[in-house]
C-alpha cells in the first residue's frame, strides 16, 4: 500500500463508491433527508452529515502522518456530535454538495501525501493506532456501510466483491477470540473448508454459519440479523438460523 500505484487504486475505489452514493442521494425526494435511516436515532441527514465530517476528520489524520504531529481526528467527541446534529437538518441539495466537496478535500490531501508518510502511525478517535495507509480502507468502509445505512435502496448485496472480501477478513480477525462470544465457524459459499473461527478458542465450535460473503459481512457488521445465511449445529441445519445466531460485539 506504500507504493503510489496502490494508493491510486484505493482512490479509484473510493471514487466509484462515492459516485454510487451520490447517485442514491440525488434520486431521493427532498423530504427524505429528515426521514429515518437504518441507524437508531439518526435521520438520513445525520448519516449524510457524518459521512462528510468523517472525510474532514481523516484529513486531520493525513496531516498527522505528513507532519509527524499527533493531530486528533476530531477536536473532541462533543464537537463531533454537535457538527452531526447541526448538519443533519440541512436540505438535500446542501447535503449533496457537502458530500462532494468534503470528499474532494480528502482525495486531494491523500493524493498529495508523500509516499513515505503512508507508513506513519496515526491515532483514530477510538484510541487505536495504525499506519496511515489504513485510512483509505476505513474511508471506503464509511462510504459503503453508511450507504446501506441510508435505507434508500442500496443493500449489502450491492457491495463490491473486493470490499466484501476484505471486510470479511477484517471482521473475522476482529471477532476471533472475542470475550463472551461462543465458538463458531464461518464458511463462505463455494469454499471447501470453513473460512474463519470466531469467539472462544477453546472447545469444538457448536455452530457453523454458511452463506455468501456479502451476507456474512452484513451480519458481522450489524447490517442484518442473518438474512441469507444457513446455520448448522452438528449435522443439523437449523430451521430458524437467525434465532440461533449469537449477539456479536460492535464492529471496530
Amino acid at each position: 500500500m506504500t507504493h503510489k500505484v496502490d494508493v491510486d487504486t484505493a482512490l479509484n475505489q473510493l471514487s466509484d463508491s462515492l459516485a454510487g452514493l451520490l447517485r442514491t442521494v440525488a434520486e431521493l425526494p427532498p423530504e427524505a433527508v429528515t426521514g429515518p435511516s437504518a441507524l437508531p436515532g439518526w435521520s438520513r441527514g445525520h448519516v449524510l452529515t457524518h459521512i462528510s465530517r468523517n472525510a474532514d476528520s481523516l484529513i486531520n489524520l493525513l496531516e498527522s502522518a505528513r507532519t509527524g504531529e499527533d493531530i486528533p481526528q476530531y477536536p473532541s467527541p462533543e464537537a463531533r456530535n454537535r457538527d452531526i446534529e447541526d448538519g443533519a437538518p440541512r436540505p438535500l441539495a446542501e447535503q449533496l454538495a457537502d458530500l462532494e466537496a468534503s470528499d474532494a478535500r480528502f482525495v486531494a490531501a491523500a493524493a498529495a501525501l508523500p509516499a513515505e508518510a503512508w507508513t506513519a502511525p496515526v491515532r483514530h478517535r477510538s484510541g487505536a493506532v495504525f499506519p496511515a495507509y489504513e485510512l483509505l480502507a476505513k474511508r471506503l468502509g464509511e462510504l459503503e456501510y453508511h450507504h446501506v445505512d441510508l435505507d434508500a435502496g442500496y443493500t449489502p448485496a450491492h457491495w463490491p466483491e473486493g470490499f466484501a472480501a476484505a471486510q470479511f477478513t477484517h471482521l473475522a480477525e476482529q471477532f476471533a477470540g472475542a470475550d463472551g462470544l461462543p465458538a463458531l465457524l464461518l464458511a463462505v459459499d463455494d469454499e471447501p473448508e470453513p473460512t474463519a473461527r470466531l469467539g472462544s478458542p477453546e472447545g469444538e465450535p457448536e455452530l457453523r454459519v454458511e452463506g455468501p460473503v456479502r451476507a456474512l459481512v452484513a451480519w458481522l457488521s450489524g447490517r442484518s440479523d442473518g438474512d441469507g445465511l444457513q446455520v448448522h449445529r452438528g449435522a443439523e441445519q437449523l430451521t430458524d438460523p437467525r434465532a440461533a445466531l449469537p449477539k456479536l460485539p460492535p464492529m471496530g
